[in-house]
């Protein structure tokens, strides 16, 4: 493929995660896989020399562009100026651009953002920033319920793993490898004795300090990385309640949770947003655990998924502050007494941690017992707010 027609494809996909990302749509790798699946013609290294492209040009841009072309020039104009010759206007090629065209500046994040990412970091602004938009490790999480130990698992990984601390705890099921070091295709991951798992996540599910034959419920669990490390905890005894909002990605926990071996104690339920409490009337004041990993931003991710800061607006970020504050209340509600409660958000966003967390404990009457804020920069994870409480009611 000639380099123009690679400029061309690259526009074109920048084009289609734009959109998705305003009209929240779906995420920039699925879009990525779909442009590729309909293009069979494009060969390995072009599709990768094309995806280097895409995602340098989505790191380079911290607003959204007006355009998939305008993220591409601008990409290029900072970066390799010789390359913009390559907008020939030949078969298959990206036109020439006109002087008055938009490029899309260079920015770590929104500008609307930038004073609540100073409130979390302060002079370690620009160095937290440019790790949350740097390449990540590849953690995985050894599953104890595989029966395998952690020592034998990593000598027959195909590369040098090393153990895992964060912010001074240790990890002892994760393993941390270099990016892309492993694919998951890789049988360890076919038979459940591996999952891919940030050890910020794992260190999430530690701090929960699930206990094997107790009740537990994870309040959004997802495709259910957290479920399924709260039952390797548990050591398979036990139940565990997974909820989300989400059919397909609830979905995905299944087959999982078959793979892992803890099928049997782990029970799906999906919730119709605004009726979950009705619908866990069932587990009012019952459980022993629960896990509020609640729906957020992103932005302790932006590293993985960069497109994220395309997503959000002010407005959105109001609307998953409210639905966080909702989803914490219903979790205070299941707890039994003397039970356990554990808020996390993958965010580095100071309102949607602390601030929910402080706005809960004035209307309850529950202070945190503690709180802890991840970032890659100062702990090498992604960012996280976790924050535990032991409710008296």
């Amino acid at each position: 493929m000639r380099g123009p027609a690679r400029l061309q494809e690259v526009i074109e996909i920048l084009e289609d995660i734009r959109v998705a990302a305003r009209d929240e749509g779906a995420a920039a790798d699925a879009i990525v896989r779909r442009h590729f699946r309909g293009r069979r013609y494009i060969g390995a290294k072009d599709r990768a020399a094309i995806r280097d492209l895409v995602w340098r040009a989505i790191r380079h841009a911290g607003e959204r562009p007006v355009s998939g072309r305008a993220a591409l020039l601008g990409l290029l104009e900072a970066e390799d100026p010789k390359a913009l010759a390559l907008f020939d206007g030949s078969e298959r090629a990206p036109a020439p651009p006109a002087p008055e065209e938009p490029r899309a500046p260079p920015s770590r994040a929104p500008a609307w953002l930038m004073p609540e990412l100073a409130e979390r970091f302060g002079p370690a602004l620009e160095g937290e920033l440019a790790a949350l938009l740097g390449r990540a490790p590849l953690d995985i999480r050894v599953n104890r319920l595989a029966g395998r130990p952690v020592a034998e698992v990593a000598a027959a990984l195909p590369c040098p793993s090393e153990p895992v601390r964060i912010a001074g705890i240790p990890l002892p099921d994760a393993l941390r490898l270099p990016a892309g070091a492993l694919g998951e295709t890789h049988p360890l991951f076919a038979t459940g004795v591996i999952a891919v798992q940030d050890a910020g996540s794992q260190l999430v599910a530690a701090l929960a300090a699930a206990r094997p034959g107790t009740e537990v419920v994870d309040l959004c669990a997802g495709a259910g990385g957290k479920t399924l490390a709260l039952a390797a905890a548990m050591e398979g005894r036990g139940r565990i309640l997974a909820t989300d909002t989400d059919r397909k990605r609830l979905a995905a926990l299944g087959p999982r949770a078959v793979r892992a071996g803890c099928l049997s104690m782990i029970e799906t339920r999906l919730l119709d947003p605004g009726r979950e409490p009705e619908q866990l009337a069932d587990w009012r004041s019952r459980a022993d655990l629960v896990l509020v990993d609640a729906p957020c931003s992103g932005s302790g991710t932006w590293r993985r998924h960069p497109e994220l800061r395309w997503r959000l607006t002010p407005e959105r970020l109001d609307r998953l502050v409210a639905l966080q504050a909702r989803l914490l209340r219903l979790g205070h509600r299941l707890v039994r007494p003397g039970g356990r409660l554990v808020y996390a958000v993958c965010s580095v966003l100071p309102r949607e941690g602390q601030g929910v967390v402080t706005a809960f404990a004035a209307e309850t009457g529950v202070p945190p017992a503690a709180t802890l804020a991840l970032s890659p920069g100062s702990h090498g994870c992604d960012g996280f707010f976790i924050a535990s409480f032991d409710p008296p009611c």
